[in-house]
């Protein structure tokens, strides 16, 4: 390719051609095809040029910063570890050493953004740029920031929390000394988690025809990590598990959202779809909302968390307060609440049709009268079995994107 771009470069690009009368059809041709070949090398060259500058351009700062960060801790710690025979083992100053973090202590940030290898580094930049370029333009920049850096802090802090005990319980030095936490597992957990608030019944399609649904996602990431902790791998692999947890708890309870009409701040998601119970199946529901509930109220009593204000919504006239239409989750709190009415208004609605059905005399009236009076009720309980029908497949709906639509009424 680049042979014939050298060869095609040097025919002279002209603005037009003018055949003369002597020239045959057969040197014509040969003539205007190294142009059309010329122009078209051009074209692909500007096309391969101008395609990752729009990209670059088009990205917001943050999944730039997060792309350079990692490129330049990874790049650096993989030629600090191989240039020398001195750092064939982890190097404490860029990753996580339990046994020595307390002098390097930026390592429970900065250990996030080393991947050592290369398969592992280009996977986090393929799912990872595009997914918090996504998520950006959503939450904005700071808060995509401080969501990198909360999950990636958290989870090494519980990391190295973790091998302490095991080092006190256990006795042994290879906890502190020989195992150190690195990498984007955290991280990716995390962005399946907000993908999970987000987009939770979008379907992710593997292989051509395995098609699973976000929210079945985390829970598969973390079973992988269950099992790769079992059979011995617990470094790095456990991060997933404390990214998991420490990413639903920030979504749930800290992260801020601001109402662009009303510029109230809420936060967390306080809808029942992303409560904690729902990341399991339904036979441990009941024992897990008896601990999860102590846990809560425990939290709520030391202030560590913020207790949920009640809702002040009027789900019967249709009016909602922009508090909790801020929050992500305050509007798929409030499409369930007003499932459950509107269900309950069509089973009313639908027995009152069958009661005022046409031709069912009413007691103590002739069947005539009882018919001539039964009559505009049944023609006006007609539009409204309709309307109920039509409420009941809105809902249906509704059901698997949470959105429900507001009674005309």
């Amino acid at each position: 390719m680049f042979w014939w771009y050298t060869q095609l470069s040097s025919f002279p690009l002209r603005s037009g051609y003018k055949k003369s009368a002597a020239a045959s059809p057969e040197a014509t041709l040969i003539e205007w095809r190294p142009r059309k070949l010329y122009t078209r090398a051009v074209e692909f060259k500007m096309a391969l040029l101008s395609s990752p500058l729009q990209i670059i351009t088009s990205t917001p700062p943050t999944t730039k910063a997060f792309v350079g960060l990692t490129l330049g801790f990874s790049l650096a710690n993989t030629y600090l570890r191989y240039s020398s025979d001195a750092h064939s083992g982890p190097i404490s100053y860029m990753t996580l050493l339990p046994g020595e973090s307390f002098l390097f202590p930026w390592t429970f940030l900065t250990a996030g953004f080393v991947e050592p290898y290369f398969l592992g580094l280009l996977i986090a930049l393929l799912t990872l740029a595009p997914s918090f370029r996504y998520l950006e333009r959503l939450w904005g920049s700071f808060e995509t920031a401080k969501f990198i850096g909360i999950v990636i802090t958290v989870s090494n802090f519980v990391a190295f929390i973790l091998s302490w005990i095991e080092y006190l319980v256990l006795g042994s030095e290879n906890f502190l000394y020989k195992m150190d936490y690195y990498g984007l597992t955290a991280l990716q957990t995390g962005v399946l988690v907000a993908f999970t608030q987000l987009i939770p019944e979008h379907q992710v399609q593997f292989f051509g025809s395995l098609r699973i649904r976000v929210k079945r996602l985390p829970m598969i990431y973390v079973t992988i990590s269950n099992v790769l902790c079992i059979i011995g791998y617990q470094s790095p692999w456990i991060l997933i598990q404390f990214g998991w947890l420490s990413s639903w708890a920030y979504l749930r309870f800290y992260k801020r959202t601001t109402d662009a009409l009303s510029g109230i701040d809420t936060y967390g998601d306080r809808s029942e779809t992303f409560a904690f119970i729902h990341w399991f199946p339904p036979f441990v529901h009941k024992p897990l909302s008896i601990a999860s509930t102590f846990t809560h109220n425990l939290a709520v009593k030391f202030k560590i968390i913020r207790p949920f204000a009640p809702s002040a919504d009027d789900l019967e006239t249709g009016v909602y307060s922009s508090l909790s239409n801020a929050q992500p989750g305050g509007a798929r709190a409030e499409a369930e609440r007003r499932r459950a009415l509107a269900l309950k208004a069509l089973d009313s609605r639908l027995a009152n049709a069958t009661n005022n059905r046409p031709g069912t005399p009413s007691k103590g009236l002739p069947a005539a009268s009882a018919s001539a009076t039964t009559g505009p009720t049944a023609s006006s309980s007609a539009p409204a079995a309709n309307g109920a029908a039509s409420t009941r497949k809105s809902v249906d709906q509704g059901k698997g994107k949470n959105k429900v639509s507001q009674d005309p009424s």
